[in-house]
């Protein structure tokens, strides 16, 4: 490992909601790298992008950022990572590793977060590796410290590094992401179920000499099993809340029609947004996507509202004013009879005079509280590592699907004349 230059201030305190005073200390180097990589130009973007998205325009509260998001993310990793690596010094020389790859791991999200990736099929994590790897402060900084730390990054991100504790840390079904997202989504949303008991589940994770992996000790099974109901609750309520997706289909249908204005050169945009709009956002240029951010999208929607087209005028009005279409619980509802709902909605929105693709439609979602995505979360019992849903019936029961449709619908539109029309 080559010299580090430490920052001028040796010491970078962020006063953090959940966490409490987050310190870096720059006498430490894996800590001094930390500080120059939060004072990257593309990691400071990341104060311009929502970490909710557009569900501000649900849950007021919501405007965290993925900023504040990460500096969370980091600090639980060094929690986790500090704490093992007392009894295993062997983990010691991954500790950079751990927290680059903790903090960086969402510098690859566009303008309004996973919105983004539904609205233009961005992927985030191709673009948190093309930017750790391609934007010269970034690379600067990583290289200067260690020329092998990137490579290692990458292996975390895409969970392969050798050491499988090293990756499990950063991206798994019980990682420091998770746990700083889960609690601040659920303090900024205000939504109390989601409260984590953050001590007990950090005491609860183990090292595992032999497999390596980070597991949990049998007598913190019910601080994870809370963990795992959280999570459940959130998706529910929170991620796939019906005006959550109502926000979403608008913007939606906004940037599609920007889309097709474009093409037929009758919308102003400035070249940024053009890219984003003319061509696949996942090979425009770095420059052009990390010019992207929430102000830059929000300002041509307020912009484009005041355009003669008609439909791409409304659309923006609706989203820059909250004047978001209605939800309607259909699932218990079978498909044809959705679909039949579906059809009549859009019959009556012609003769209403909307465009009805844009107005009306079926958004479906999918709640479930545990999976076995990278082969779960493994309990350290007397007897060796076992799966915590073989241990708790709880789990197992997360591990079902909740599944749930609505229909996406105008004010001036009347439901009940469609179950009437659709049962004639």
């Amino acid at each position: 490992m080559q010299s580090w230059q430490e920052p001028r201030n040796r010491e970078r305190i962020y006063h953090d909601p959940l966490h409490g005073a987050i310190v870096l200390n720059g006498r430490d180097p894996s800590e001094a790298l930390l500080i120059h990589l939060i004072d990257t130009p593309a990691f400071q973007r990341l104060r311009r992008i929502r970490q909710l998205g557009p569900a501000s325009l649900t849950f007021h509260g919501a405007e965290t950022s993925r900023f504040t998001h990460s500096l969370g993310v980091v600090e639980v990793a060094r929690r986790v990572f500090d704490r093992v690596s007392k009894d295993y010094p062997q983990l010691q020389p991954y500790r950079a590793v751990v927290l680059c790859a903790a903090l960086l791991h969402d510098i690859g999200h566009g303008p309004f977060s996973h919105t983004c990736e539904e609205i233009f099929g961005s992927d985030h994590e191709s673009w948190t590796k093309r930017i750790i790897t391609e934007s010269e402060p970034i690379r600067e900084c990583l290289d200067r410290f260690d020329p092998d730390l990137l490579p290692q990054i990458h292996q975390v991100h895409r969970k392969q590094h050798p050491v499988p504790l090293v990756w499990q840390l950063v991206t798994s079904q019980l990682d420091c992401d998770r746990i700083d997202y889960l609690m601040r989504d659920s303090y900024f949303s205000g939504a109390s179920y989601g409260i984590l008991d953050l001590d007990r589940i950090l005491l609860a994770l183990r090292f595992d000499p032999v497999t390596q992996q980070m597991v949990v000790a049998q007598k913190g099974m019910a601080a994870i099993e809370h963990y795992l109901l959280v999570r459940y609750f959130m998706y529910a309520q929170v991620y796939n809340h019906s005006k959550n997706l109502a926000a979403t289909w608008i913007l939606s249908g906004a940037f599609r029609r920007a889309k097709q204005l474009l093409s037929q050169d009758e919308l102003w945009a400035d070249p940024n947004m053009t890219a984003w709009l003319s061509q696949d956002c996942n090979q425009i240029t770095l420059e052009q996507y990390l010019a992207a951010d929430d102000g830059v999208f929000f300002y041509h929607l307020q912009q484009w509202q005041h355009l003669p087209d008609p439909l791409l005028a409304d659309l923006c009005r609706r989203f820059v004013d909250r004047d978001l279409l209605k939800a309607w619980d259909i699932s218990q509802f079978d498909e044809s009879t959705q679909k039949a709902l579906l059809e009549e909605a859009h019959s009556k929105l012609e003769h209403l005079g909307f465009v009805p693709d844009y107005y009306a439609g079926i958004c479906k979602t999918v709640s479930r509280g545990y999976t076995l995505y990278q082969k779960g979360i493994n309990l350290l019992t007397d007897s060796g590592l076992q799966e915590i849903s073989e241990r708790s019936p709880l789990v197992r029961t997360l591990t079902h699907p909740w599944q749930r449709s609505w229909l996406l619908y105008p004010r001036q539109l009347n439901v009940s004349e469609l179950m009437q029309s659709i049962s004639a």
